[in-house]
């Protein structure tokens, strides 16, 4: 890992405007609320919470699928929204996705070769023996045969559609790559072959990875730091090793005790959490997580906490 920062947002916002039904005001939703980070080349940073927090919509942002209500994106220094039609497009080719769903995100009229082939047709000059040259290499980094080329995605298993996919996204060779719940659709017995396959790969390019998961345990296996969300916020940032070992956010706290631990010696005792995560819509004053979080004093309702260095990470609590 090189110090190179690929990936810097600030105060990344993203608001819709919805409506609530006949003779009734069109209402704002907050899907994401001044996010903050930095990515290096080689780092993966993973982004945790519960469904609704806003991490897709965060993917989304970063892959310039939908420009940002307020705040900036940049990319290898380069601002994302102030960037003409042919900058956006060069900027695309170097942040990639790759999408939970393995088998809705593969066309499924095309070949393998035909959807591998379809972003160097699309962005690259190189003749067609040049792109079978770069097709087959592909297809051996990923694990998969040359004669799987001309097969069709319903020929695969879920797990090797996942490696398409992957191959997809990476046949452009970008910096960054957007991984949006790329395992939570495998048997488990899948999940850590491509979770291996992730990483050998960030090892021979030095891409880097947002790797968006709910799923504490993968997230352990692969980050190297952490953004906890919650109702569009972050709530602590840091590295994988300081929030594992001592987490500080209440909310942190709940999501790292409830992770699956072998060995009874490290298990913590589990915090739970009652209730629902509010409405984005009407987001509760204050703090978002106080009307669940089993701490909250009369502050927490009263006053948003804002994000503050502490013990060498970012959290956003009045009680820490």
């Amino acid at each position: 890992m090189n110090d190179e920062t690929l990936m810097q947002a600030e105060g990344l916002t993203r608001h819709y405007r919805v409506s609530q039904g006949w003779f009734k005001p069109r209402a704002t939703v907050r899907a994401l609320d001044g996010v903050s980070f930095s990515l290096r080349a080689g780092q993966t940073l993973a982004v945790v919470g519960e469904s609704g927090c806003g991490k897709s919509t965060l993917a989304r942002q970063l892959v310039l699928l939908e420009p940002p209500s307020a705040g900036r994106l940049l990319i290898a220094g380069r601002d994302a929204a102030g960037a003409s039609a042919a900058e956006l497009r060069q900027l695309r080719q170097q942040v990639q996705m790759v999408f939970q769903n393995p088998f809705a995100s593969l066309n499924p009229r095309k070949t393998i070769a035909a959807t591998l082939a379809e972003p160097l047709i699309i962005n690259t000059r190189l003749g067609a023996a040049e792109r079978r040259q770069r097709l087959l290499a592909m297809m051996e980094k990923v694990g998969l045969r040359p004669e799987h080329l001309q097969r069709y995605p319903h020929m695969f298993s879920g797990g090797q559609r996942q490696r398409i996919a992957i191959a997809r996204a990476m046949m452009l060779a970008p910096r960054i790559v957007v991984a949006d719940e790329p395992t939570s659709a495998l048997d488990v017995s899948i999940q850590a072959q491509i979770l291996n396959l992730f990483m050998d790969l960030q090892q021979d390019s030095g891409c880097a990875y947002v790797f968006i998961s709910h799923n504490l345990g993968v997230v352990r296996h692969i980050a190297d730091e952490l953004l906890v969300m919650y109702l569009g916020r972050v709530v602590e940032s840091g590295s994988k090793a300081a929030l594992f070992e001592r987490p500080l956010h209440p909310y942190t706290q709940a999501l790292i005790s409830a992770t699956p631990v072998l060995h009874a010696a490290q298990r913590r005792p589990r915090i739970r959490i009652h209730g629902e995560a509010p409405s984005p819509l009407a987001p509760p004053s204050g703090c978002a997580f106080h009307p669940r979080c089993p701490r909250a004093v009369a502050r927490c309702a009263s006053e948003a906490p804002a994000l503050r260095e502490v013990d060498g990470r970012q959290v956003a609590c009045h009680l820490v």
